[in-house]
């Protein structure tokens, strides 16, 4: 599955910093431009596994519905 988002990043006296605009917690940084990009890959990817897992807990037992959801931007 292919998502796309908006990273934005901005250069600091330290590096860079990244964030993603339309996911709320997906930050990070990297001494350089390039680091910021992968480390900014892997927040992303951690963030919508823990997401996961909290919408699977609140669920709770019983059945309900998944499925995907795309939306033309």
């Amino acid at each position: 599955m292919e998502m796309a988002f908006t990273a934005v990043f901005k250069e600091v006296p330290e590096g860079y910093i990244g964030f993603v605009e339309e996911l709320s917690g997906a930050n990070t940084q990297g001494a350089t431009l390039e680091e910021a990009r992968a480390n900014l890959r892997e927040a992303v990817r951690l963030v919508l596994e823990e997401n996961r897992a909290i919408a699977r807990e609140e669920a709770g037992p019983g059945p309900v519905i998944r499925e995907r959801l795309k939306i033309a931007g």
